[in-house]
Parts: C-alpha cells; sequence; structure tokens
C-alpha cells in the first residue's frame, strides 16, 4: 500500500514541475508581444507621430528608432540622420515620439529603418 501512494506522489511531483515552469516561461514570453502595438502617423508635412500602447498588466520601457534620409534622390545634398526614443509606459498606457525633417530644411525627406522593441519594466 506505502508503495503505490508514494508511486502516485512521486508521478505527479515529476509531472507538476515538468509542466508548471513551461507554462510559465510561455506566458512571459508571449505577453509583452501580444500586448504591446505600434502606430505611425504624419503630423503635418515636416513630422511623424510614432504611438506605443501597452495594454501590458506590467510597466514596459519601449525603444523607437529611425533613420530620416534629406535630399534622398540628390547625390550632393543627400544627408542621413539617426534618431531614436525611449518610452517607460505604465501598465495599459500609451506615449508618442516624434520625429521632425525639420533640420532638413526646403529638401525632400524620407524615414526609414524604423524599429521597435518593448520589454518588462526591471523595477
Amino acid at each position: 500500500m506505502r508503495t503505490a501512494t508514494w508511486t502516485r506522489w512521486a508521478a505527479c511531483a515529476l509531472a507538476l514541475s515538468i509542466c508548471v515552469p513551461v507554462a510559465f516561461a510561455d506566458r512571459d514570453t508571449k505577453s509583452i508581444s501580444t500586448c504591446t502595438s505600434f502606430n505611425q502617423q504624419d503630423k503635418g508635412d515636416d513630422k511623424v507621430e510614432f504611438t506605443i500602447n501597452n495594454t501590458c498588466t506590467i510597466p514596459v520601457d519601449c525603444t523607437i528608432s529611425w533613420r530620416l534620409v534629406c535630399a534622398p534622390e540628390s547625390k550632393k545634398r543627400r544627408a542621413a540622420h539617426a534618431g531614436a526614443a525611449k518610452l517607460a509606459l505604465t501598465n495599459s498606457s500609451m506615449q508618442t515620439a516624434e520625429a521632425s525633417a525639420s533640420v532638413c530644411g526646403d529638401d525632400g525627406w524620407s524615414l526609414d529603418n524604423i524599429q521597435w522593441s518593448c520589454q518588462p519594466n526591471k523595477d
């Protein structure tokens, strides 16, 4: 009788030790990507607004980076400028950052290499 009880207990303990960490690990890796979103919108003729929305139940730290290219079609006046912003979002909030092409003056411009990412806040 004791052997059967011990065997059942050991089997349950083994099953829990395998299943529980996998369930929590899966939840941690999916939560940030499923509860943060990114959007960009033109603001006037020389600005683009980037928005990150955090619907997570935890605060997240996000980064946005981009490259502004002035006079992209010109061989002589073409100039590239890197831009970046760091945002700290509390749970269920959103923040914006802005890329401005005012440095380009009257030249045309374009944005490329736009990247964003969010990580759980370490605090």
